[in-house]
């Protein structure tokens, strides 16, 4: 399909349609009539054979192609924002821009704080946007990455594009601070046989420290799946579970967290948390800007702590 034939202002209508699940709404958002949203939504019927908003009662719900679809627009949204937003010379203290990374909860408690800092900084009237990364999105990084400025992820889930090492970290298991079933030290039989926490754990998804204990031959039985880091506590404490988790996360959970840190009994390796992004935004002025100010980030707020005076 030739997009000279596309009429990009239905994208719009569409990611408003598909976030508010309902015409009067998203006309309220756009500052639309309601009637010429709903010429909109016709159009778009008629382009994609199919409802995309079901009547369920009083309400709509987004069809199967609807849900498809919603991740897809607003990416594809942001890309074109950054298409039109572009200028010549960039000046950071000018700029309105918003800067998007793609990352887990883990790193925006690990740097997060710190990059908002320096952004705010240097551009001022600048925005930044944290999203997570999904194991979809990682999956499909290469499209995710058309969108964003980058993503925060460890080596062992996106190759073939270019990236920057931020900071290393170590894994350790986690237990609960009242298992008393567990002592000082863990065994690998234990780790076959106790209930697990996982995180992003997938057919195609897994944390390093997860593979690594696949290639020993040992398949942690899982009992609760995670799609967020700083869940992990709440999951273990007052249970028989066990996770892995960050060693930098462990160190600034609170003492009411319930868990307590133990050594991985085997060779995990370490962590290398980096920032990938597209070939094609090498030399993008505003993605070097941005992805100095993350290599900052990360080098600040990795710095071992000083001792009081």
């Amino acid at each position: 399909m030739k997009l000279s034939n596309l009429d990009l202002n239905l994208l719009v209508s569409l990611d408003a349609l598909l976030q508010q699940r309902g015409v009067t709404r998203a006309a309220h958002q756009l500052g639309l009539s309601q009637p010429a949203l709903s010429a909109s939504l016709a159009r778009l019927r008629r382009h994609f054979g199919d409802d995309l908003l079901a009547r369920s009662g009083n309400d709509y719900q987004l069809t199967p192609l609807a849900v498809q679809l919603k991740p897809q627009v607003t990416l594809a949204l942001r890309g074109v924002e950054r298409v039109f937003t572009a200028q010549p010379d960039f000046v950071p203290a000018d700029s309105t821009r918003e800067f998007s990374l793609v990352i887990s909860d883990y790193a925006v408690r690990v740097l997060g704080d710190t990059l908002a800092g320096l952004l705010a900084e240097a551009a001022p009237m600048a925005r930044l946007r944290f999203g997570a990364n999904t194991p979809e999105m990682v999956d499909r990084a290469a499209q995710t990455l058309l969108a964003t400025d980058g993503m925060v992820m460890p080596h062992g889930f996106v190759t073939d594009l270019p990236h920057v090492d931020l900071y290393r970290d170590e894994w350790v298991c986690v237990v609960s601070a009242d298992n008393t079933d567990v002592g000082e030290e863990l065994t690998l039989e234990a780790l076959t046989t106790m209930p697990w926490v996982a995180s992003y754990q997938g057919p195609t998804s897994a944390t390093p420290a997860a593979r690594q204990l696949r290639h020993m031959g040992i398949e942690p039985r899982v009992q609760v799946i995670t799609e967020s880091f700083l869940t992990v506590p709440a999951l273990v404490a007052g249970t028989g579970r066990i996770a892995l988790m960050q060693q930098r996360l462990v160190q600034v959970l609170p003492l009411s967290a319930g868990v307590r840190a133990l050594p991985c009994p085997f060779d995990v390796g370490p962590l290398v948390e980096a920032l990938w992004w597209l070939p094609v935004y090498d030399r993008d002025p505003e993605h070097l800007f941005f992805r100095e100010l993350v290599v900052q980030a990360a080098r600040l707020a990795t710095l071992p702590a000083q001792p009081s005076s």
